[in-house]
């Protein structure tokens, strides 16, 4: 009994989850380098850093409700939905570009802000709020734009906003690390980071200690919707388009990123360190498949199978806890 006890503390330490999904990031690595000397080329490491940093913003935002012990589908239309509303501000208003990027990180902030509104007070099932969103912004992307792609090839600053390189790596990237950074410290040295782990532990015992857990959800929601509108102005910057069809199918590698970094499904574990660990994983093992001329419907077969891989081990550890 006591060495049960003793292996389910050990594998429920939040240090080492994160060491073995750091270690599995590195064999993959190896793996790839090993099978390919392409994968290894500077060119294709920054390529592997452009696109981690999208799913790795979206990732980073749905962490938090993740710890709620919430879901949110609607992760990939509304950054493009974001994308479009800056497109919608800087080229056909003619606004300056910081203000397209205020009003994308605004749109993602109020899709969020109405996913929360509907799960708090309404009292909708995470699952059916946000696909009911995800639906929402989809048709409002296509209806926005007219169905068709919308260019920032009148203002082509905006178009290196993600590639343009700073210190050799592009600034999408730092981009996404700052992100990371800033949800690091909210979840860990904030009250909204308290809130969001004492709601996803036991929402009773949290309601019933004073917390006013409907308003705090809503905020939690609201600022995952600000990151997924950040990941818009990211994606349309290195499109330099905002693409009204783009979006479905993010939000499984965002999950998967977040899962397989540590996040419990359950509710109440995660860390942003994880979640950036999960998202190069869930790049490294796209990219390199792809560089191996793997078809890309089995690329998708070995993503799901990692997923679900993942949150049965996260199945595992709360037995053995």
């Amino acid at each position: 009994m006591a060495d049960n006890t003793f292996l389910g503390k050990r594998l429920n330490s939040k240090a080492t989850q994160t060491i073995l999904a750091f270690a599995a990031l590195i064999l993959l690595i190896v793996i790839f380098s090993i099978l390919s000397p392409n994968f290894s080329s500077y060119s294709n490491l920054v390529t592997i850093l452009l696109m981690t940093s999208v799913n790795g913003i979206l990732a980073v935002g749905i962490t938090f409700i993740i710890i709620t012990g919430g879901i949110d589908l609607s992760i990939g239309t509304v950054m493009t939905f974001a994308s479009v509303m800056a497109g919608v501000f800087i080229t056909m208003l003619k606004l300056p570009i910081f203000v397209g990027i205020l009003a994308a990180v605004i749109a993602g902030a109020l899709c969020g802000f109405v996913n929360g509104v509907n799960i708090a007070k309404l009292k909708l099932p995470p699952f059916i709020a946000t696909l009911g969103m995800m639906n929402i912004t989809k048709g409002l992307n296509l209806i926005i734009s007219g169905t068709k792609p919308v260019y920032f090839s009148d203002v082509p600053e905006f178009g290196t906003i993600a590639t343009r390189p700073v210190l050799g790596i592009p600034l999408g990237v730092l981009v996404f690390f700052g992100a990371a950074l800033i949800a690091a410290f909210i979840l860990s040295k904030t009250v909204i980071g308290r809130y969001t782990f004492a709601i996803g532990s036991n929402e009773e015992a949290a309601k019933l200690s004073g917390i006013n857990t409907d308003r705090w959800k809503i905020a939690i929601y609201s600022m995952s919707g600000a990151f997924f509108g950040i990941a818009g102005v990211v994606m349309a910057s290195r499109l330099s388009s905002a693409q009204p069809a783009l979006g479905p199918g993010y939000e499984m590698d965002a999950i998967a990123a977040a899962v397989i970094g540590g996040s419990s499904l359950s509710g109440g574990e995660g860390s942003i360190l994880g979640t950036v660990i999960g998202a190069f994983i869930i790049t490294v093992l796209t990219n390199g498949l792809r560089i191996l001329s793997v078809p890309q419907e089995w690329q998708m077969v070995v993503t799901g199978l990692i997923v679900i891989g993942a949150v049965y081990l996260d199945i595992v550890r709360r037995k053995i806890k």
